[in-house]
């Protein structure tokens, strides 16, 4: 099978937080087309505008400019292509459960149109086994070729970082692989055409999509670790981040911070690999373990932060109390799995006056999603409590003490704000 790049006509299909910034840093090198099922999200697109902030309008008008790249929800737009791309979300259902409907969904658009010849690779988050187990078996199905004879695949995970301006998904280093040898390298180059960094070539698909898995458990478990020793601190009355700058002192501590867990990667990825091992006989129980203790972060803060009312004497019930941030993380408008919601709802079991302020947020979409009323522009009044959800860099310079009662209190989860202000931090 031979081509030169310049062969390759790519189409990204899904254009999220993940296959927009992608399809966008393709369109620089190759012919490519955006595809997502979502008529506005494309409408807005086209019109030079990322919802997501991932891209930003310059860069998407050059992209559509300059480089022809294209914005559709029209399956007949792609049949042209030669090199799929899926990058749509992996999420889990209300048990936990991984759900692949959306991937299957996708992977029946790719069976639609692929080509003999043709290649398809993966960049969704999945458990090892998913690509070639799973997904290969549609295309199979609704395209009537053979895999690896008529069409070939690959696997290469997304390490898309939302909100984070550094490290964009041209400077990444991306882990590739291939259904053959052949394939390998060519999916291989065909990345690193575009990639400032290079690849890593992994030698199988399952390695691949292994390697992706850990990636985002290996933080949850970290992270669970330094909650729990939050918690452990907290009951001592130590601050866990005096302990934690203490440590790192020592030149191999890692230094990690305790917080709320959420998003779209690392409190929905373990439960992929938990559910895989399950079905090999092995019961990952750290894994469980930390799941379970990051899960239940927000409630806690909410916890906390009663107690320290109660000891100023501050009155819980019927409280005037106000959030400040909604996101899953900071600068970004990202509100998928956040846990600022089990704050809420912890607190709303003593008061209904909770005011949520993030300017990041699409409101209409909170409501929607989560049914909160969340506010963009700064509410004036004074609050019987404040707790600080998200580090957004608006918050930092924020005159707290305009907003406060004689006796209120301040409680910070990300521990950015100024101590003596601060009544208790995570």
């Amino acid at each position: 099978m031979k081509m030169n790049l310049s062969d390759y006509r790519i189409c990204v299909i899904g254009l999220g937080y993940v296959g927009l910034p992608l399809a966008r840093l393709f369109s620089t090198k190759f012919e490519t087309i955006g595809f997502d099922m979502n008529q506005a999200r494309v409408d807005a697109l086209m019109a030079g505008h990322d919802a997501t902030l991932e891209v930003s309008d310059q860069l998407l008008k050059e992209a559509i400019d300059s480089h022809g790249f294209m914005c559709t929800t029209d399956i007949e737009a792609i049949r042209d292509c030669n090199f799929y791309v899926v990058a749509v979300p992996t999420p889990v259902d209300k048990n936990n459960r991984p759900d692949l409907y959306p991937l299957l969904k996708a992977s029946e658009t790719v069976g639609k149109v692929i080509s003999a010849g043709d290649i398809v690779v993966y960049e969704s988050t999945v458990y090892p086994g998913v690509t070639e187990e799973e997904c290969i078996p549609v295309v199979e199905k609704v395209s009537g070729l053979v895999f690896n004879k008529d069409f070939f695949a690959g696997y290469s995970p997304e390490r898309i970082n939302p909100g984070d301006k550094e490290h964009t998904v041209e400077k990444i280093r991306k882990v590739t692989s291939g259904s053959t040898p052949e394939i390998a390298d060519i999916i291989d180059a065909v990345y690193n055409a575009v990639l400032i960094n290079g690849t890593h070539k992994a030698p199988s698909i399952k390695v691949a999509e292994a390697s992706k898995i850990i990636e985002n458990s290996q933080r949850d478990v970290n992270i669970a670790f330094m909650n729990e020793l939050a918690k452990i601190f907290n009951a001592m009355g130590i601050d866990t981040r005096d302990v934690i700058e203490a440590a790192s002192s020592k030149w191999n501590f890692i230094k990690m911070s305790p917080g709320l867990v959420g998003g779209h990667c690392i409190s929905v990825d373990p439960y992929y690999l938990i559910q895989k091992a399950q079905v090999y006989g092995v019961l990952p129980r750290i894994m469980f373990a930390s799941r379970r203790l990051n899960d239940g972060m927000g409630a806690y803060v909410a916890e906390q932060t009663i107690k320290c009312m109660n000891k100023k004497g501050v009155m819980v019930k019927d409280s005037k109390i106000l959030v400040l941030g909604f996101t899953f993380k900071e600068n970004c408008p990202d509100t998928r799995n956040t846990k600022v919601i089990d704050i809420y709802h912890t607190l709303s079991e003593y008061t209904e006056d909770i005011v949520v302020y993030d300017p990041w947020v699409d409101a209409a979409q909170a409501r929607h999603e989560y049914g909160v009323d969340v506010v963009n522009q700064l509410p004036q009044g004074s609050y019987d409590a404040i707790i600080l959800a998200v580090a957004h860099d608006c918050f930092k310079t924020l005159d707290l003490k305009s907003l406060q009662k004689d006796n209120s209190v301040v409680y910070d989860v990300k521990g950015v704000l100024d101590r003596n202000i601060v009544d208790s931090r995570l």
